[in-house]
């Protein structure tokens, strides 16, 4: 028996009835606790054996639960919550011209894209969301919203070839991004990517330039790429070359790479992709809704890509739920190789966690529940008539659960959701906020409209 001055004191010891670690790939644990203790995971170990070894200031004990990582939603433009529905069934050019694009034209400034990315926070968290890589104008903005109800911001430095009320050119946009990355250096929940948003809107210039910042500044590369068909016809007709091989003529085809949609790619780009370690962001739900097209997820994970998840914003999906994302894209991918066993529920779920993390480079401090990784967690209720039976608790997760089944989440070990409830400040007056400050957005876009 622990003599009493062995016992370790730590902030949280959670008590779940199945922890799934993500790492080791497959693994559930059934019977467990995680210390935590300064925001880390201190341990994971059998309960029994936690209480004799923790003496914790907080027990959390959840009988019905698992606990997985926190969801890593790798592409999203938050701020674009606020336009929620409003090119609905519209063909890409048409909800691009006629809605999106007149829209943020007169809309967008900084109450716009702090007002958005809040309401996207707390969407995503009480979603069990505990990470997003955002990319949108103002990103300091963006990472202040994000971060004041509790949630991690990767935002990115944005690039794009057209003036916005936010910079006049590709220089200013990078200028200011990368002041807002100064400003926010110290903030442990902020980190940055360089986000160029698509090769058919950025100069080779800018491109190059891009280029030699990521390996300056060892930062990611977070760019749109064969979003569309259209898209690589353009390119072949502006450029001579498909936009990946234009990206790779600039020195961008690279493990820092973030390529998101990348639904239309051939053989050998797949190939070149798992070469180099980059990464992929699969949207399904948004690719589908705008039809796109399938992305090629198989040949993807076959070639050694790392496929993240990502819901892409609000007004192209319309929800911010990767449990959704992660469903769907084992559908697709099973649908898409002809093979029932194509991305499993345990690799579905790696891609919308580690993968994600990888692709950020936060693989070792996000996205597996692991000692000396910071404490993001999310538990899910698996007792629910619409989730029972249950036979296999990592199956159930994606086939049968949803959103609607997240009780509590953490944060670098912040409780930051508790029984459905967000604690930062008081919860129930920030959904009022929230949706107040949407309704008169709505107005406001609703008025544009019928102009």
């Amino acid at each position: 028996m622990n003599d009493e001055h062995s016992v370790e004191q730590i902030d949280t010891l959670i008590e779940p009835r199945w922890v799934l670690p993500i790492r080791p790939s497959g693994g559930l644990l059934e019977g467990q606790a995680i210390a935590v203790d300064g925001g880390l995971i201190r341990a994971v170990l059998p309960a029994a054996e936690a209480a004799h070894r923790f003496a914790a200031r907080s027990t959390v004990r959840l009988p019905e639960h698992l606990v997985m990582p926190g969801l890593v939603n790798a592409h999203t433009h938050a701020s674009m919550a606020l336009l929620r529905g409003v090119g609905d069934d519209l063909p890409l050019q048409r909800w691009l011209t006629e809605r999106i694009w007149p829209l943020e034209q007169a809309l967008v400034g900084p109450d716009f894209v702090h007002d958005g990315a809040r309401l996207a926070a707390v969407e995503m968290l009480r979603a069990g969301v505990t990470t997003c890589s955002d990319m949108y104008f103002y990103p300091d903005l963006v990472a202040r919203a994000l971060t004041s109800v509790g949630m991690r911001a990767v935002v990115g430095i944005i690039a794009i070839g057209f003036p916005t009320a936010y910079a006049v050119d590709a220089d200013d946009y990078l200028r200011k991004g990368l002041q807002a990355r100064d400003a926010l250096r110290d903030e442990p929940l902020v980190s940055f990517t360089l986000a160029p948003h698509a090769p058919y809107t950025v100069t080779d210039e800018t491109l190059a330039r891009v280029s030699t910042l990521a390996e300056e500044l060892d930062l990611p590369v977070h760019i749109h790429v064969h979003e569309t068909a259209r898209e690589v016809e353009e390119s072949i007709e502006r450029h001579g070359v498909r936009p990946l091989q234009r990206l790779e003529r600039l020195g961008l085809l690279s493990e820092r790479l973030i390529a998101v949609h990348a639904v239309h790619l051939n053989d050998q780009e797949i190939a070149q992709l798992g070469r180099v370690g980059a990464s992929v962001v699969h949207c399904p739900v948004s690719n589908l809704k705008l039809a796109n097209g399938l992305a090629r997820v198989p040949a993807m994970l076959a070639a050694g890509v790392n496929v993240a998840l990502g819901t892409d914003g609000a007004a192209s999906n319309n929800r911010l739920d990767m449990f959704d994302e992660a469903r769907l894209a084992a559908l697709l991918a099973k649908s898409v190789a002809g093979d029932a066993t194509m991305l499993p529920a345990a690799l579905a779920l790696e891609c919308a966690t580690i993968n994600g993390a990888r692709a950020l480079g936060l693989e070792q401090q996000i996205g597996s529940i692991e000692a000396g990784k910071e404490a993001d967690l999310v538990a899910v209720e698996l007792a629910s008539p619409e989730v029972c039976p249950l036979f296999d608790p990592v199956s159930h997760l994606l086939y049968a659960s949803g959103r609607e089944h997240v009780t509590d989440v953490w944060v670098g070990g912040r409780h930051v959701v508790r029984t459905r409830q967000l604690t930062t400040g008081d919860g129930i007056a920030l959904d009022r906020a929230v949706v107040s400050t949407s309704a008169a957005w709505q107005n406001r876009c609703r008025q544009l409209l019928m102009k």
